[in-house]
């Protein structure tokens, strides 16, 4: 075995049957390995650019927790969490140890979360160079004093070539992803799509954090102003989660995964992972601009005869993605932490064009919206869809979520009543029709309202009750169209904006059945009144 780079004095699992293993290369190395092992290309920027292979997004049926002492009574089990008997973990850990004999491995050492108290020092072993690349970006980069001194609490072994055998192993899929809270290690195999090391970790602390500290982690990106005011951004994919966070005015504190404790918020990461599809320099110039050397462009593709990234390429995937150091944004905060949030954002992408583009919610509200996550589908972005279709994600981030969605809806309620945070609903989706009649609502104009709540010019104006969703709407905001406000008046078809908000307000209620028995009455009040579907 030949080992190369600055190796940890500690060992978390057997691995000296590899021929060499290289410890904690910096991103110059990882790249030179990643081009030589054909693994990707410099784009013209400096960036690598690497495809996932067959799989070019996370695989959540394919994830699951161990079932054992610590998981049995508390993870939320269904549709969502998945359980796996810990013999089949132990048989594919084993296997895939046999398989690393001979080959070439990548170690990264990291941390996560930036809290003192909270964070977890991490160790990811791979196959793949750009793998650990995107590692270092992702994860805290701890110094080499920290990393002789660190004992890595979670281990990852991702290795993208090997397959489970459903028949025997346990699994539904050749890929898999399982997560063993007792041993704490993660094993992923089949696929080579990155996010499925962040969210696997993610997934861990979205357990630990709020079963063992009562600190509410969450899928959220978080900037502070320059009077140290802090705003989380809680939103699904497409909703202008990372977009709304990287205000140039604001500092950034992290675009995708967070925690909430007594102190204020933190980051779990120690960079970020952006949709690239359709990126402008015009409208996002600080995602834009860290795409340089060291940055990881995934399933991309160049304009013929360049290697200058043609971003409106869907021809792999829609969901192309690069992921950089929160430090390639100008104005990210070092560390990656603020104070106590003043102000929460739900934001949602409406399709349907009947939520207001901007509402203040109560508390029962806040924690009914929490709880169902919603956003919606357009025609055209799955096989079948060709109407807008609801999607329901609780916390906004499902996937990522292991206990009892009312856990962590219950922490939010507290901690916004005892901090007395304002929370709003802001659609950035589409007004004045359904998507293919109405119109997108302006970036420029959802970033004023925005503004506009943070800056408190929103506290002494006018507001009126939504009828159908019984949301409290401004009746102005500066820089943003009156007549935008309202949805119904953006409406030529007003019967057909009350049929089409009716429809959507019951499938909320249809949504919430299935968390009404642990649901505080609090909860319950602050679901639209209407009939609930059969």
């Amino acid at each position: 075995m030949k080992e190369f780079g600055i190796k940890s004095n500690h060992d978390t699992i057997d691995i000296s049957t590899a021929d060499s293993i290289f410890w904690n290369l910096s991103p110059a190395e990882l790249t030179e390995h990643a081009i030589i092992n054909k693994e990707g290309i410099l784009a013209d920027t400096g960036a690598l650019a690497c495809d996932t292979g067959k799989f070019t997004g996370r695989s959540p049926d394919d994830k699951f927790f161990v079932k054992d002492d610590i998981t049995t009574n508390s993870i939320f089990w269904g549709d969502i969490n998945h359980p796996i008997d810990g013999m089949y973990f132990d048989k594919l850990f084993g296997k895939m140890q046999d398989f690393i004999k001979g080959k070439t491995l990548y170690v990264h050492d990291a941390v996560i979360g930036a809290s003192e108290i909270y964070k977890k020092p991490l160790r990811v072993i791979t196959t793949k160079a750009y793998h650990s690349l995107f590692c270092y970006n992702m994860f805290l980069r701890p110094t080499a004093e920290e990393l002789a001194a660190e004992n890595p609490e979670y281990t990852v072994l991702c290795i993208p070539e090997f397959e489970a055998d459903p028949a025997t192993d346990g699994v539904r899929s050749k890929n898999f992803a399982i997560i063993n809270l007792t041993k704490k290690i993660i094993i992923i195999g089949g696929t080579a799509y990155t996010g499925e090391i962040k969210k696997g970790m993610f997934s861990v602390l979205n357990f630990e954090l709020p079963h063992y500290h009562k600190v509410l982690s969450m899928h959220a990106s978080a900037n502070m102003g320059k009077s140290k005011d802090v705003a989380i951004f809680f939103g699904l994919s497409g909703t202008g989660k990372t977009t709304l966070s990287a205000d140039p005015e604001r500092f950034l504190i992290g675009d995708d995964e967070h925690g909430w404790d007594d102190e204020g918020v933190f980051n779990l990461e120690g960079g970020c992972y952006a949709k690239a599809i359709d990126l402008k320099r015009e409208e996002e110039p600080e995602i834009y601009d860290a795409i340089r050397f060291g940055s990881v462009l995934e399933n991309v593709r160049f304009f013929p005869g360049t290697r200058k990234v043609n971003y409106s390429d869907s021809s792999v995937t829609q969901n192309t993605r690069v992921s950089y150091p929160i430090e390639f944004i100008p104005n990210s905060l070092h560390p990656s932490r603020g104070g106590l949030p003043t102000n929460i954002f739900f934001l949602t992408a409406d399709a349907f064009g009947v939520l207001p583009p901007i509402s203040k919610l109560t508390p029962a509200q806040a924690m009914f919206q929490f709880i169902s996550g919603y956003t919606a589908k357009v025609a055209g972005t799955e096989e079948g869809v060709n109407q807008p279709k609801p999607v329901f994600s609780v916390c906004f981030g499902a996937p990522f979520m292991p206990l009892d969605p009312i856990v962590y809806a219950q922490l939010l309620g507290e901690k916004m009543k005892k901090h007395n945070v304002n929370v709003w609903l802001i659609n950035t989706g589409w007004t004045g029709g359904a998507y293919g009649v109405g119109s997108r609502i302006k970036l420029g104009y959802t970033r004023a309202m925005i503004t506009a709540a943070l800056e408190g010019n929103l506290q002494s104006v006018n507001y009126h009750t939504d009828a159908v969703f019984g949301l409290a709407t401004p009746d102005a905001c500066p820089n943003v169209p009156t007549e935008l406000l309202s949805p119904a008046g953006a409406w030529k078809d007003k019967d057909l904006y009350l049929k089409t908000a009716t429809k959507l307000a019951q499938s909320f209620v249809k949504n919430f059945d299935k968390y009404k028995a642990h649901a505080t009455p609090e909860m319950l009040q602050g679901m639209p009144v209407v009939k609930s579907v059969a």
